[in-house]
């Protein structure tokens, strides 16, 4: 029988707590350093123990957070296999959330790996971009953030035209238009109608709102050009046929998703985006379907919900998968938009996967879970 050293991890910004166990045995509890000294110290104590049991194998498991995966490109380079673990799909009980501890949390870690080493059990990992596919979504995450911040201070300068009591002109049909933006620019005019506090809180806005459309030209640009390389020109410009899609819809999709190829039906790639509908059975009352799940990336979802809009104003076909869902439920036409946007999504998935077939850009999977 083969022997293992497995352990569970809870990895914070400067600190690892690891609950380590030999095959059944007792677990015990190390602590180090999240740095490069920390880690190597860490892998060589891991490294002991496994030469100490016999040339056991070592298999660790840690966390997906914000820190990314760091530790995983170490532990793999050392010749240890890792897993990282969805915490969306780690079940807790309210006893553990009620007396949460570091500790606690490694231990559950650990217990989730020995159930899949030991007795076969599903392992909630998440799939390990290589570190390319890492660095493109850099540059599409730095281009929506921008949009994000865009947003929030274009509602900023609603609202502070709305506390200062002042409407757009009726000459003006729309926002944002090169006339409204000189209007604005107006009112920064001592002899606007705008009182001295709310100017300079107006101008401003004016001044981080032209900024950062600055910074977006650029990061268009950017992704313009990753567009173009070998990597995404095949299936980028492939989902771009499709109406309502444009480059950035493109980039986000094909960066957040990387190898289309890991996915095997339409039901994975709706379950990965979080829009299937989460679900509710007890007894004898039935299933009851609830609200989607919202699970895994939102960027993604985000474009999908414009892209669909567009779709939906421009396409034959998505308007009416849409007014048919509408038809049934006139009450709840969210329902409808998501089912537009997940029947949009398994469209761009085929057509990405094929593009990708042929470009041959995505080396084989390191980890084959979808989610």
């Amino acid at each position: 029988m083969d022997k293992y050293i497995m352990v569970g991890g809870d990895v914070h910004d400067k600190s690892m707590l690891l609950k380590i166990a030999e095959g059944r045995d007792q677990p015990w509890k190390r602590s180090f350093a999240n740095d490069e000294g920390g880690r190597k110290a860490m892998i060589q104590h891991l490294k002991e123990r496994a030469d100490a049991a016999g040339g056991a194998k070592i298999i660790f498991a840690y966390e997906a957070s914000s820190l990314g995966f760091g530790l995983y490109d170490t532990l793999h380079d050392a010749g240890i296999e890792c897993h990282v673990l969805a915490p969306t799909k780690i079940a807790r009980s309210a006893d553990h959330r009620r007396r949460k501890t570091d500790e606690r949390d490694a231990e559950r870690l650990l217990e989730i790996l020995r159930g899949h080493i030991l007795a076969g059990n599903e392992l909630p990992s998440v799939w390990i971009p290589d570190p390319e596919t890492r660095d493109d979504r850099e540059i599409v995450r730095a281009r929506l953030d921008l949009a994000e911040k865009l947003t929030a201070l274009k509602a900023q300068i609603r609202m502070l035209l709305k506390r200062t009591g002042l409407r757009r002109p009726s000459r003006f049909s729309k926002n944002w238009t090169k006339a409204y933006r000189a209007w604005l620019r107006g009112l920064l005019r001592p002899s606007g109608a705008m009182a001295p506090g709310a100017r300079v809180a107006l101008g401003t806005l004016l001044r981080q709102m032209a900024a950062i459309e600055q910074e977006i030209a650029i990061l268009d640009t950017e992704v313009q050009g990753l567009s173009e390389t070998v990597r995404y020109a095949e299936p980028a410009y492939a989902l771009m046929d499709e109406k309502g899609v444009g480059l950035l819809t493109a980039m986000v999709f094909l960066a957040e998703m990387g190898d289309l190829s890991r996915f095997t039906n339409r039901k994975q790639v709706g379950a990965f985006l979080g829009l299937v509908p989460s679900s509710d059975e007890s007894g004898e009352s039935g299933e009851h379907k609830g609200h989607i799940t919202h699970q895994g990336p939102w960027r993604i979802r985000r474009v999908l919900c414009q892209a669909t809009w567009s779709r939906v104003r421009h396409d034959a076909e998505a308007e009416a998968a849409y007014q048919r869902i509408v038809k049934r439920n006139p009450k709840h036409k969210k329902i409808a938009v998501v089912a537009v946007m997940r029947r949009l999504a398994v469209r761009l998935w085929h057509i990405g996967r094929d593009a990708q077939g042929r470009g041959g850009c995505f080396a084989p999977a390191k980890n084959t879970d979808a989610a």
